[in-house]
């Protein structure tokens, strides 16, 4: 596995709306890379087409460079990341047992 994804208020696997609204268009930046675990970046269907959802990296993704916004990285916690891709899923890849973040903190 390569990501953990979350940001699915609805649970319907279609995301819901950003503080921009429905979709916000792409912010990506050519220096910014999938270039470990802990990238946080937008979920997306397609360009320009980001909303609520989100993921984590669990290990290097050159593949997804320049199709997701990238808007941070785990500086702490990384074993809480891990042991959510460990968690056991059903055939949609969707948990067995609900998962909640119920804390995180934003650093500059």
């Amino acid at each position: 596995d390569f990501i953990v994804q979350g940001g699915d208020p609805s649970g319907t696997g279609r995301g819901g709306e950003s503080i921009y609204g429905a979709k916000f268009e792409d912010e990506i930046r050519p220096e910014l890379k999938h270039t470990g675990a802990g990238i946080l970046s937008m979920a997306n269907a397609g360009p320009n087409t980001n909303g609520s959802q989100f993921f984590i990296t669990l290990a290097p993704c050159q593949s997804l460079d320049g199709k997701h916004t990238i808007f941070g990285r785990v500086c702490r916690g990384m074993e809480i990341v891990k042991r959510l891709g460990s968690i056991q899923t059903d055939k949609n890849d969707r948990p067995i047992h609900e998962v909640k973040i119920l804390r995180t903190v934003v650093k500059d």
